[in-house]
């Protein structure tokens, strides 16, 4: 797959797409990069889906911050990204700190986003510890480099099995990590250290959303996607049994059976792949 990158918002922000058809944006968290929807492009693709990965702003091969930068220069980006491909609306998926961005559209421009999916995300915002252990954190990744952040997030991501069963995936995404700009991190903390509680604003969520949660997440507990799911009107919530915050990467055949049985109900293409089926009408804790 080529990279592609786009000047926009004032930077170069790189990006993938692929397919054809109704959009799908894939929002990744922190401190990651595109590479972590590897396993749900093709598939996605194959399903009849136009599939969008952009790095974020100090993320993977996108400029880096010159200034300040918050949720609201965040999501801007990935506005000026969907206008730049000519997609008036897409189906927005968020893990991690990409929920927090897709809470940010959805109270700034709920009419671009056609369906919501929270990926073991939260909508409540930091408390005063949170954030000052982000602000610590940020300052300590400028100093001494990413690796500061690399190894502070290295247990957080992963069920206590994969790291075990799956060393080569762990050392991967460790690698993207410390591969980051330190610029990038401490800002992406910061960043997320000012975000908007957006709790207030789950009741009012209008368009089909799912919520996402892993049985074994170190990083977002169980309580912060039923929330979600709790709070807006017909939300789905789905559990991954025996994954932690990289669900997608640690088990993406249920991951993707439980993203595509969503978006096939809210926005069907042509194509049909069968076998690819999950009930999410409700909290599946042991399977999906």
């Amino acid at each position: 797959m080529v990279a592609k990158n786009a000047f926009l918002n004032g930077i170069s922000l790189a990006y993938d797409e692929v397919g054809a058809g109704p959009a799908v944006l894939l929002v990744h968290g922190f401190p990651l990069n595109r590479q972590m929807w590897r396993p749900q492009m093709a598939i996605l693709v194959a399903a009849g889906y136009r599939v969008i990965a952009p790095d974020l702003r100090g993320f993977g091969g996108s400029d880096v911050s010159d200034g300040p930068c918050d949720m609201d220069l965040l999501a801007d980006d990935l506005l000026e990204l969907l206008d730049h491909l000519g997609i008036d609306q897409a189906v927005v998926v968020g893990m991690s700190m990409g929920g927090y961005l897709l809470f940010n559209l959805l109270e700034r421009y709920p009419q671009r986003v056609s369906a919501a999916v929270f990926a073991v995300t939260r909508s409540v915002a930091d408390d005063e510890a949170g954030r000052a252990r982000r602000k610590q954190l940020a300052d300590q990744v400028i100093r001494f480099g990413p690796q500061v952040v690399a190894d502070s997030f290295q247990e957080l991501l992963f069920a206590p099995d994969t790291v075990v069963d799956r060393p080569r995936l762990a050392a991967e995404v460790y690698g993207w990590m410390v591969a980051t700009a330190s610029q990038g991190l401490a800002a992406g903390l910061l960043a997320m250290k000012q975000r908007r509680d957006a709790t207030p604003l789950l009741q009012a969520i209008t368009v089909p959303c799912l919520s996402i949660g892993a049985d074994q997440d170190r990083a977002c507990p169980l309580e912060h996607p039923r929330m979600i799911a709790a709070g807006i009107p017909g939300c789905r919530l789905c559990i991954i049994p025996g994954a932690g915050h990289m669900a997608n990467l640690e088990q993406p055949g249920d991951f993707n059976r439980v993203l595509l049985t969503f978006l096939r109900e809210i926005v069907p293409t042509p194509l049909n792949l069968p076998g690819l089926v999950c009930d999410c009408s409700s909290d599946h804790s042991s399977g999906v």
